[in-house]
């Protein structure tokens, strides 16, 4: 039985939205009555994401850029009032290399990708919510962030540290009507996903629909009770 939500009059920010995962987001959260904001880097991709959903609202923004940040969250709350929803897709993964292969450069950039985009979003989207009447952000997280199998140290630390910046966020916020929390997705099943992994039980693998599902689940009221929690997605992995 599919589930139904309202987000009529909602104003849903979604960073990454012309990913796999970020187009279902974008899709559900239109077909859900929401005002739907997608970040993009690369206009092609956005191009096709805005003919597939000509109500999305595209905005280029690199969230791993204050300066960036800085200049178009007033534009966005002077065009659309607030922002009530964030969901960050942006994110990145790097593996296959040991400890002592990897460079500085490889880790700063599954720190960057992963967790410090994740911070600066979230503290200049966070005080707008707090402006209003609260509101509901989800990071998306990985199972990695819990438990490691090696050759992934840096993607693994970056994912484990957002899993605890998650609950301390959650923890600050939660006086002011603002839920914050993680989904802790396996392999998503998607085009380049089976490209690079061409022998793996492609049944076993989350679809970016369920996932999605999660997603507007933790940002519907239905979900009030959960916050600072870091949701397990493994599928059948």
């Amino acid at each position: 039985m599919s589930v139904t939500y309202n987000f009529s009059n909602k104003v849903v920010l979604i960073t990454g939205g012309t990913g796999a995962l970020g187009r279902t987001l974008v899709k559900k959260f239109i077909d859900s009555g929401a005002i739907t904001i997608s970040t993009f880097l690369n206009e092609k991709e956005a191009e096709k994401l805005k003919t597939a959903n000509p109500k999305v609202e595209m905005i280029e923004l690199d969230i791993g850029k204050e300066e960036q940040i800085l200049k178009m969250i007033p534009i966005l709350v002077e065009r659309f009032g607030t922002i009530n929803i964030l969901v960050n897709v942006v994110g990145g993964y790097l593996g296959g290399k040991s400890i002592t292969e990897l460079s500085g450069t490889d880790w700063d950039k599954m720190m960057n990708l992963n967790l410090k985009s994740a911070f600066l979003i979230s503290k200049h989207v966070i005080p707008i919510m707090k402006s209003g009447n609260g509101g509901n952000v989800v990071h998306i997280s990985s199972r990695t962030g819990l438990k490691s199998e090696g050759y992934d140290s840096a993607y693994a630390a970056s994912k484990a540290a957002l899993i605890r910046f998650v609950e301390s966020a959650a923890h600050e916020f939660k006086e002011h009507n603002i839920n914050i929390n993680c989904i802790l997705p396996t392999t998503i099943d998607t085009e380049a996903n089976r490209k690079a992994m061409p022998k793996a039980d492609f049944t076993k693998w989350l679809s970016a629909q369920d996932l999605a599902n999660v997603v507007l689940f933790l940002c519907s009221p239905s979900s009030r009770v959960i916050n600072g929690s870091a949701i397990p997605t493994y599928g059948l992995s």
